[in-house]
């Protein structure tokens, strides 16, 4: 089993997030998530994540303190989650290497089925709103 370093954006434009749904043939495919990626090996996790959401989502963000931290087992592969509060910059997302997007409030998040790992930070974003 092996560890993978996956940061993700917990992007806030007013009273709204920015969530992705994952391509039809990816791991989870049309499971929704907050966007981000995998790390490059050394890569600093701001610097890696500001590098994923212009990848997948050409957009810039400004990323800011931890929001929160998960660990999930997916079969024999061990997530570590590092989820970014980060500021909307105001460039409009696209959906380069994602199916789509939605800005939603936290309590609109039950209505979208979100990968396994993502599920703690929902429940937190719920809570703190």
């Amino acid at each position: 089993m092996h560890t993978l370093i996956v940061t993700a954006a917990i992007i806030h434009r007013e009273d709204k997030i920015l969530i992705a749904q994952r391509k039809r043939d990816a791991d989870h495919g049309l499971k929704w998530e907050f966007p981000g990626g995998k790390l490059k090996f050394g890569e600093d996790p701001r610097d890696g994540l500001r590098r994923e959401i212009k990848e997948e989502m050409d957009m810039e963000v400004e990323v800011g303190e931890i929001f929160e931290v998960v660990s999930h087992i997916y079969g024999e592969r061990h997530i570590l989650l590092l989820c970014y509060t980060c500021r909307y910059l105001g460039q409009r997302p696209t959906t380069r290497d994602c199916q789509d997007f939605r800005w939603v409030t936290p309590q609109e998040m039950d209505d979208y089925d979100f990968t396994a790992a993502d599920l703690p930070v929902v429940k937190k974003l719920q809570l703190k709103s």
